[in-house]
């Protein structure tokens, strides 16, 4: 296909043609006239400087070599020279040069952003743990596009260390119970044991001795209270009663901020049933009904309220009480949802449901994965494919992705795209809601830019892994569509079939369609085809689609969501509906383990976009979130405990089930600080470390603050909010003007030990895994040599051809024209000579 670097002298073709139809209804010498148009055109054409492209692929057998030294303090736990071993070996056979990070922070992606040129490849041997600087994983993506292969070397633990932490709020509600969790971490996994002192405030409040096999444990500590307004301290210390290497990591303190409890109001509400119960023991409640001077309000909470109970003003009322940041909380009854017309009404508008019983049980989590590789399919087969056929191959793959992106049977859910050629990639930067237009359509802008790549190996395994780690983080059905030529290759086909069998015995659905083409290795050693191999191998008895060689036509049963979701129950005998935790971790099921029935429900159907967050043993949902603006929405669609002859939901808000009702109107809330005077927000630091804080002004006054005593500068960010940068030492509590700040051991000593996320990250962008130095010693240098061959598409000239075909229809038109004249010439002469 022929490209061109100048289109804009295409424009100079117009007074041409002008020209020449001018001179065509003028003059005489159509022939002379029409070959020089021909000319001026062919001449523009060559001024617009046409190209075209042409793929080859290049290699270089002594690839320049990048190693990034990780030897900051905590890699003291780690055997000594490993990098400088790996520099001497691999130094003696390419170009090789070692850089150190040195210090008591890590910018492991900050170092390799800065070495990734292109035209190397960067061997990182390193604990993995970053905390400054560059995220690593943008890193790792950007050496990939770059062209950098990132390859990662373990380095050898040879002494364990243990450090602690306390996570939890740090803005809590005076004289609730809030829960803390001890965690800590150790270098190895082995067995320790160790002491854990929790103080707050400096008593003691928790201690045990503690063994631990696992590289990290979470201590729950439940039920502490706070029941003076303003700064406390949370301070934690543990003893090892095993070996520890450094005892800096062994103290944590963790400041926190008790506030009056926030303002909510309620509608409807019974005040004796258990929702009342929650809400007038946790919170300030006004019970007044209405929706009047709601302005210092924080969240409204609707019990078992008809529709016709709000007028179009009041709803109004309520959208802007959502616009302004604030949440709202709808219980279900007889006189609610699909009992109190909701449907289609206007208060409706604001909720994440549909008030229509439905069979409907949600949408799912998809994620595309495409072969981009030029492959045939497998590591040991030589590369033979053309441009071509690589060009045609791209372009069937990306349409039949856009059609699935496209698919209006998929409207409810959510997609992500992966892309592997011989290293992966996360195309769509997670997932997109396919029900948001400008989501869709950006989308597939980006999958119609993709380019192939020519390669030898179609990582397929590493696709998967992506793929199983984006699904993690989503809940409800999921489902994994494959596109690919099917050219698998044996080695990756067995790690393949290992991670689609695990992601299906998790309830991971299977499609490939597979670009059938007799050009591929894509068989094992009976003839059968690894593409359908695959599917059947993790337990499908469906799901394999195969296009017919020279076509890309295949017509995909997605089903619906209701088909893909398991087998729901049948309600009990005791006419009971167990409740599923559905996505459990959602800022308000992470920390609660839900147990027990609800004997009833609304009927009601989730909006596309929202978030069912519990349901029952059938699919219907019992709580459903979204935002509304920059609001809150939670709809609760069982009633409040009592009900009015009903009582459905009574186990919801007995023992642990009642933490669920306070997450909830705590998501709602959002920040529960009063907005009135001077609000400082100033989060915990380590030592060494700035940290920014911010200070909002709701009242007129001068805006000052004082870090232990000494006044701060401050710099006007926005309307009436203030920001100033602060590095409190030493390690132990600060106070700006009475706000607390912690700050702890430097970041460096928090993750000790090797980091377990770091593999999945380089093999998902491209790299390779050296669990020593020997092994990177002997392996590296070969595979630097592998991955140093690209395809390289060179822009090749095609003027000449265009100034060619100028000069010889010019010289043909002169030619021609001199022939004719000499013609003309003898004839006149021979005349003469007759007439003499």
């Amino acid at each position: 296909m022929v490209s061109f670097e100048n289109p804009e002298m295409f424009w100079l073709i117009i007074p041409v043609l002008i020209a020449g139809l001018y001179l065509l209804k003028k003059g005489t010498k159509k022939g002379l006239i029409i070959s020089r148009i021909i000319v001026a055109i062919l001449l523009i054409t060559a001024l617009a400087s046409p190209f075209i492209l042409v793929a080859r692929v290049t290699s270089d057998d002594n690839p320049n070599i990048v190693i990034i030294s990780d030897e900051t303090e905590s890699m003291e736990i780690f055997s000594n020279g490993s990098a400088s071993d790996l520099y001497e070996a691999l130094t003696a056979k390419t170009p090789t040069s070692l850089v150190r990070l040195t210090g008591d922070s890590t910018a492991i992606g900050d170092a390799i952003v800065q070495y990734s040129t292109g035209d190397n490849q960067i061997v990182l041997v390193s604990d993995g743990n970053s905390n400054t600087g560059e995220d690593v994983e943008s890193a790792l993506q950007f050496a990939k596009e770059m062209g950098t292969t990132v390859y990662y070397v373990q380095p050898e633990v040879q002494y364990n260390d243990i450090s602690v932490q306390i996570e939890g709020d740090k803005t809590v509600v005076r004289n609730n119970e809030n829960q803390f969790n001890i965690v800590v971490t150790q270098a190895m996994e082995q067995e320790i044991r160790y002491t854990y002192e929790l103080y707050s405030d400096d008593t003691l409040i928790s201690s045990r001795t503690i063994t631990q096999t696992e590289r990290t444990r979470t201590i729950p500590i439940t039920q502490v209270q706070f029941n003076t307004l303003g700064a406390h301290t949370l301070r934690a210390e543990i003893t090892p009663l095993s070996f520890d290497y450094d005892p800096i990591n062994n103290e944590f303190y963790k400041a926190v901020y008790a506030i009056p409890k926030p303002k909510i109001r309620t509608i409807g509400l019974d005040t004796n049933s258990p929702l009342a119960d929650i809400l007038l023991n946790l919170y300030d409640v006004s019970r007044t009904g209405e929706l009047a001077n709601i302005d210092s309000l924080k969240a409204i909470i609707i019990d078992n309220t008809h529709a016709n109970t709000f007028s179009e003003s009041e709803v109004e009322e309520m959208k802007s009480f959502l616009n302004d940041g604030k949440g709202i909380v709808v219980v279900g009854g007889d006189s609610s949802y699909n009992f109190g017309d909701y449907l289609n009404s206007s208060i409706e508008e604001i909720l994440p449901i549909r008030s229509e019983p439905t069979d409907w049980t949600g949408g799912r989590s998809i994620v595309l994965v495409l072969d981009l590789s030029g492959s045939v399919g497998g590591s040991d087969v030589a590369i033979n494919t053309t441009g071509k056929q690589i060009d045609e191959q791209r372009t069937e793959i990306l349409s039949m992705a856009n059609s699935i992106i496209d698919n209006e049977d998929l409207r409810d859910s959510d997609l992500a795209v992966v892309t592997f050629t011989d290293s992966v990639y996360d195309t769509s930067k997670g997932f997109i809601t396919l029900s948001n237009q400008n989501d869709r359509e950006n989308l597939m802008d980006t999958v119609s830019l993709l380019m192939p790549q020519l390669t030898d190996k179609s990582r397929l395994d590493e696709a998967l892994v992506l793929a199983e780690e984006e699904l993690n983080q989503k809940g409800g059905k999921s489902l994994v569509v494959i596109i690919s030529d099917g050219g698998i290759g044996s080695d990756i086909y067995e790690n393949s079939v290992g991670t689609a069998s695990r992601m299906h015995d998790n309830g991971v659905d299977f499609i490939f369609v597979h670009k059938y083409s007799t050009a591929s290795f894509q068989k094992d050693d009976n003839g059968d085809y690894y593409a359908e191999l695959l599917i059947s191998a993790i337990g499908q008895t469906d799901g394999y689609y195969r296009t017919e060689e020279g076509t890309f036509s295949v017509d995909i049963d997605f089903g619906t969501a209701d088909e893909d979701e398991p087998d729901f129950e049948e309600e009990t005998d005791m006419g009971e509906f167990p409740l599923i935790e559905l996505n459990s971790r959602h800022f308000i099921t992470k920390n609660i383990d839900i147990e027990g029935s609800v004997t009833g429900y609304n009927d009601v159907t989730p909006k596309a976009g929202a978030d069912r967050l519990i349901i029952t043993s059938t699919g219907k949902p019992i709580l459903t979130t979204w935002r509304y603006g920059l609001g809150r929405v939670a709809a609760i669609t069982t009633d409040n405990g009592l009900g009015s002859n009903n009582m459905w939901g009574t186990e919801l808000y007995s023992g642990n089930n009642s933490k669920l009702i306070s997450s909830t109107v705590n998501w709602v809330i959002g920040n529960p600080i009063e907005e009135s005077g001077a609000v400082v927000d100033a989060p915990d630091t380590w030592y060494g470390t700035p940290v920014t804080i911010e200070l909002t002004m709701y009242d007129e006054g001068i805006p000052t603050l004082k870090l232990d005593g000494d006044e701060l500068d401050l710099s006007l960010t926005g309307t009436n909010v203030y920001e100033a940068v602060i590095e409190p030492e030493p390690i132990g509590m600060h106070y700006l003007s009475g706000y607390p700040v912690a700050v702890n051991y430097a970041v460096e000593y928090r993750n000790m030990g090797i980091n377990e996320g770091m593999p999945g990250l380089i093999t998902a962008n491209g790299g390779s895994i050296y669990t020593s130095v020997t092994e990177a010693r002997s392996g590296i240098f070969q595979e630097a040599q592998e991955n140093s061959e690209k395809l390289v598409k060179d822009s090749v000239s095609q003027k000449i051809y265009f100034l060619l075909a100028a000069l010889i229809i010019f010289l043909g038109e002169v030619t021609v024209r001199r022939f004719k004249e000499i013609k003309e010439m003898k004839e006149q002469e021979k005349e003469m000579k007759l007439k003499s």
